[in-house]
């Protein structure tokens, strides 16, 4: 007798634990295609996510290019203000010496006919008396 009644439990036990093992099964199962719906789900969210970023990325990266190009332009753009800021000091340079010489010479022949005209003037003067 006891061993029918371990064949017995034996027997529940073992019912007891495929039928566990069929629940955990249908679980599992349930699980799973819960899983690939949520992956599913999340793939075609962040798709078009991704993609929104790399499009982002490109425009950031036209943007960084462009500051790029700007600053060169700037660059060059003070490089040509420098050399046309020495250009006109150079002029002014050249024009104050110009200037300067014309002023010696004009007050050179001005002081030269003041003195001719005071010889002249000598000159005449004495001859007459």
């Amino acid at each position: 007798m006891n061993s029918e009644v371990f064949y017995v439990l034996f027997a529940v036990l073992f019912i007891v634990a495929v039928g566990v093992f069929i629940f955990v099964m249908v679980e599992l199962r349930a699980t799973s295609k819960a899983l690939r719906d949520f992956i599913k789900t999340t793939d075609s969210s962040l798709k078009p996510t991704v993609e929104e970023l790399q499009q982002v990325i490109k425009t950031m990266k036209n943007v960084t290019d462009n500051v790029a190009d700007v600053s060169e332009d700037i660059k060059v753009l003070s490089g040509s203000m420098k050399s046309v800021g020495e250009n006109v000091k150079h002029v002014s340079d050249l024009v104050e010496s110009a200037t300067s010489s014309t002023v010696i010479e004009v007050s050179s022949l001005r002081a030269g006919i003041r003195a001719a005209k005071e010889v002249l003037l000598k000159k005449l003067g004495s001859g007459k008396t």
